[in-house]
């Protein structure tokens, strides 16, 4: 089986020649030049990534990565813990709130098991490391063994799904707490205080705030992620989810296939996979502004703008799910559109 490194060896930069042939075949359709703004930046990103001009992301896939987090006992969230287990039965019935979007944009759902609090369930693909990640205000997440070993069969499981005919891959989470841990790697990776990373999450009483951000104030404390080495910080303060979705990413690119981030959990989980392995940048594809707080600092971070602002915060990979049509537009303007020469028009200076 491929190591990570082996994994991140195989992502290649993006196909500059097609992408400039992209770049000449839009400003010569039945349109004003650069008139389709950043639907056609986002077509000549999906020439480079596919290295083709026949753009198609005919098979997309959400891959959820579902885990519980230790960091719960210290009351951050008000949801029971047993909420990731009953969500992700809803999940497998095709009734929660991204499965029903996603049947709507005819995307596949793999649900992924990668640390809940529970047996394994049928219809989840069980990568569970261990029912649950420690509590990151007294201990690490995982072991540094662990954060590989997740970052890497994650990778491969995204190789795998390309492998069957996945050309989209959009990322999605599940896990009660999980937007603390999140906004603990925002905050060692943007170099950011705790006030300006912690948010609401599942509706956290504001006048309780003080408290998740003392838990993520005394995680980083107590565990000293090192903010230079992403795999120290994933182990140290992140959670086996926010593992799983970054491994994806480093898959994906290394597979050559578009990875459509989420929100804040996706955005996290970026900051950690484009730490490890920068080549991947250029295969992101932003989908929503999260209206959760410290969405905005990840996004500077990673130097990404959403198409997106729709005031979402439900996770589960809904805001990229929601940006599927937006990818299928761009495919179809950059296949389909007529050419001025075609249509005999002249457009002088």
């Amino acid at each position: 089986m491929q190591s990570l490194n082996q994994i991140i060896a195989q992502i290649r930069p993006l196909d500059r020649l097609v992408m400039e042939e992209m770049s000449i075949r839009l400003d010569g359709l039945v349109k004003p030049v650069g008139s389709l703004g950043r639907l056609e930046q986002l077509a000549i990103q999906l020439s480079g990534i596919y290295r083709n001009l026949n753009i198609s992301a005919s098979h997309k896939q959400l891959i959820v990565m579902a885990a519980d987090h230790g960091v719960y006992a210290e009351g951050i969230t008000l949801a029971p813990q047993a909420v990731t287990y009953l969500q992700m039965l809803n999940m497998v019935k095709g009734v929660s709130g991204v499965c029903v979007l996603a049947k709507q944009m005819k995307a596949d759902v793999l649900l992924v098991d990668t640390g809940i609090d529970s047996l394994p369930i049928e219809g989840v693909l069980n990568y569970k490391v261990r029912r649950s990640s420690g509590n990151i205000a007294t201990q690490a997440a995982m072991s540094r063994e662990e954060a590989i070993t997740l970052l890497e069969r994650s990778a491969r499981l995204a190789i795998e799904q390309v492998n069957h005919g996945v050309r989209l891959i959009g990322t999605g989470e599940l896990g009660m707490g999980n937007t603390t841990p999140a906004a603990a790697i925002v905050s060692v990776l943007c170099d950011a205080e705790p006030e300006h990373t912690v948010g609401v999450g599942a509706n956290f009483p504001q006048d309780r705030m003080q408290h998740r951000i003392e838990v993520v104030r005394r995680a980083i404390a107590i565990n000293q992620p090192d903010a230079n080495d992403s795999i120290d910080v994933l182990a140290k303060v992140g959670g086996f989810d926010l593992g799983g979705m970054a491994g994806i990413m480093i898959g994906a690119a290394a597979a050559g296939v578009p990875i459509v981030l989420d929100g804040f959990l996706s955005c996290a989980a970026a900051l950690i996979a484009v730490n490890i392995a920068p080549q991947i940048h250029p295969y992101l594809i932003p989908s929503h502004r999260s209206a959760e707080k410290g969405t905005q600092l990840a996004l500077e971070k990673l130097n990404l703008v959403p198409y997106l602002e729709m005031s979402m915060r439900l996770g589960e990979g809904s805001g990229a799910v929601m940006a599927f049509p937006i990818i299928d537009a761009a495919c179809a303007m950059a296949t389909k559109m007529g050419s001025l020469n075609e249509s005999n028009i002249l457009l002088s200076d």
